[in-house]
């Protein structure tokens, strides 16, 4: 009896031996290097925080964080990237919700927001600045829809594309002050700038990052209004867009990163934490508030009931407006 007890207790201990083998086999995450997809081109706000963002997470993870630019589509382009990547944390997506919250809206998409695409963090919400560029006289709101209303379809505004919160911004207004722009959808918000120094376009609706911040404080770009729940400090005269009565145009972008769904969810809580350590360090929230971007954080749950309720909302403006992709 002693002999066939000793020989179950052995053969117990082998057996959980055996079982426990694969799992110290499976590395602990992150192994090796995690990508973020940008899905904006280089040189706008969104690539420049999630590079700053990408730097701390690296520091935390141990790991190289490296980003990669998939631009176009409002978005949709790198969200898709995200979509049909593998599920295990070394692909994530950096981007505005606009690509879960309106493009589903106004067109058929090549993957489904709600079951591809999993939110792990809200990073922050950015104002949206109405600027005027050289091509326009234009120093006040007002003059600026007086310059459509006595030429119309001739002031071309320029967003960082279809489908895009300016996009909605611009739809918004035209539907609200009974005038008609031209819209002139970009791929982001790098080629956009430059274009609008040079004169291309009239008026750019646009998230506020440092560069852009120079070229308004040195007078070449002119803020004629603002998408925010305030003013901004960098900005006390400008009024927001809700102040001048245009309240459902009254619109701000938020961004936060997102993983293939799928994703285990320790893995994602792990992304969570650290997404939130990282917006806690001095050096990034200051970044984020200098440039006029406020840094939100939050569970990764909140952030995906916050991205449900703004897609139904955008679902009932788009289909009462009328409006339509392009």
């Amino acid at each position: 009896m002693t002999c066939h007890a000793t020989l179950s207790r052995r053969s117990l201990l082998a057996v959980l031996s055996s079982l426990a083998l694969p799992l110290r086999a499976q590395p602990s995450w992150p192994a090796k290097p995690v990508h973020i997809i940008v899905a904006y081109p280089a040189g706008g706000v969104s690539d420049a925080i999630a590079r700053l963002l990408g730097e701390k997470l690296a520091a935390q993870l141990g790991q190289p964080v490296l980003i990669e630019n998939r631009a176009g589509a409002s978005g949709t382009i790198g969200m898709d990237a995200v979509a049909k990547a593998a599920p295990d944390g070394y692909t994530l997506g950096f981007s505005a919700i606009s690509p879960l919250v309106l493009s589903p809206h106004l067109g058929k998409l090549p993957y489904d927001p709600l079951k591809d695409i999993a939110p792990v963090a809200s990073v922050m919400y950015s104002p949206v600045l109405l600027l005027a560029t050289p091509a326009s006289s234009a120093k006040d709101f007002g003059q600026l829809l007086a310059d459509a209303r006595a030429r119309p379809g001739e002031v071309r505004w320029a967003t960082s594309g279809a489908a895009s919160l300016g996009n909605i911004m611009l739809e918004q207004l035209q539907a609200a002050a009974n005038v008609q722009f031209t819209h002139i959808p970009y791929k982001g918000g790098g080629q956009q700038i430059t274009d609008a120094l040079g004169g291309q376009f009239e008026v750019l609706s646009v998230n506020p990052a440092p560069s852009l911040m120079q070229h308004v404080k040195s007078g070449k770009l002119h803020p004629l209004a603002v998408g925010a729940p305030a003013r901004l400090e960098a900005l006390p005269n400008v009024p927001t867009l809700g102040e001048l009565g245009y309240a459902a145009a009254n619109l701000t972008s938020v961004f936060g990163v997102f993983a293939p769904a799928g994703l285990p969810r320790a893995v994602l809580e792990q992304l969570n934490a650290q997404i939130n350590n990282a917006l806690a360090l001095p050096d990034l929230r200051s970044r984020l508030v200098g440039s006029e971007n406020v840094p939100t954080g939050g569970s990764s749950r909140d952030f995906a009931r916050e991205i449900a309720t703004e897609s139904e909302s955008n679902a009932r403006i788009i289909k009462a407006a009328g409006i339509k992709g392009e």
